[in-house]
């Protein structure tokens, strides 16, 4: 039988004790759990509400695409639309 090395640590344990060592971490998990559980007792209150968060969704990810791809063509050839 061959002998086997041991696997390197993960690059990601590094990072989740490393963010297990600030205290800011879990605030930054609580708050968006926060908000998302009061989003969703509106949705459940006033459906509507899902239509407009659905909406302005598309159109925050519509801007980002449309920044990416600009940052993309300024990259690739030196230019930009400014």
């Amino acid at each position: 039988m061959s002998e086997t090395t041991p696997m390197p640590t993960c690059p990601m344990a590094a990072t989740c004790k490393a963010m297990l060592e600030k205290p800011s971490s879990s605030l930054m998990l609580f708050i968006p759990g926060i908000v998302f559980i009061v989003l969703g007792v509106l949705i459940v209150i006033q459906p509507k509400i899902l239509a407009w968060l659905v909406a302005g969704l598309f159109v925050v990810m519509g801007v980002v695409m449309l920044g990416i791809a600009r940052l993309i063509i300024k990259t690739r050839t030196g230019t930009s639309f400014d």
